[in-house]
């Protein structure tokens, strides 16, 4: 199948409103961390690439047309040099914004597990954060920082910067779509983030 959109923006920059978004618009199936969380291959599967191995990505990948969300996000440049045809999205919010929102939902579910193998602490707290994800001004530069990367990496004709409060215009004029007569998509609160949690502890899928 092949990506044809990669996501370069942090977890709870809107990243599951988008991948709702992209599917409205034909291009899913799509991969995110929830794909990790239902299918224990998959969680094996990126624990041997966080590990430091290196991945078959049209492997990885062969099931799916959108890569959004942590873990992919973190190898976005290796992403977008080996799928050159895919465009990259890079959905962004404030950073005090994001912060706030990372520091009350995925933030205590990874320092909550113990396990050094595992993707959220390889890829997301060290990867991402180097082990400081709950210094607030570290994060906020490390979250700047990936933000100034994809767009001096990206070239603007195949880079969209995106706020999901943008709506479904800029979106569908950067993939050729016609826009939806539905509102753009909302997902994952705070509150739908937890209660996930929940689920997923109690033994049920994401």
């Amino acid at each position: 199948m092949g990506l044809k959109i990669i996501g370069a923006g942090f977890g709870r920059t809107g990243t599951d409103s988008m991948k709702a978004a992209l599917e409205q618009l034909g291009f899913g199936p799509w991969h995110h961390m929830k794909e990790l969380l239902a299918s224990p291959e998959q969680m094996q599967h990126w624990r041997w690439i966080a590990a430091g191995n290196t991945p078959d990505w049209n492997e990885t990948f062969a099931n799916y047309r959108s890569a959004i969300d942590w873990p992919s996000a973190f190898y976005w440049r290796e992403l977008a040099a080996h799928f050159p045809d895919a465009k990259v999205l890079l959905t962004l919010r404030s950073a005090e914004s994001w912060y706030e929102s990372f520091s009350r939902t995925i933030l205590p579910v990874l320092e909550a597990r113990t396990t050094p193998e595992s993707v959220g602490t390889r890829v997301i707290l060290e990867g991402v954060f180097g082990g400081r994800g709950g210094d607030r001004a570290h994060a906020i530069a490390c979250f700047e920082r990936n933000t100034a990367a994809v767009m001096a990496a990206i070239p603007p004709e195949r880079l969209l910067v995106f706020n999901v409060g943008d709506g479904w215009e800029p979106l569908c004029r950067f993939l050729d779509q016609p826009v939806p007569e539905t509102p753009f998509p909302r997902k994952n609160s705070t509150g739908e983030f937890r209660a996930m949690v929940a689920r997923i502890e109690a033994g049920g899928k994401p």
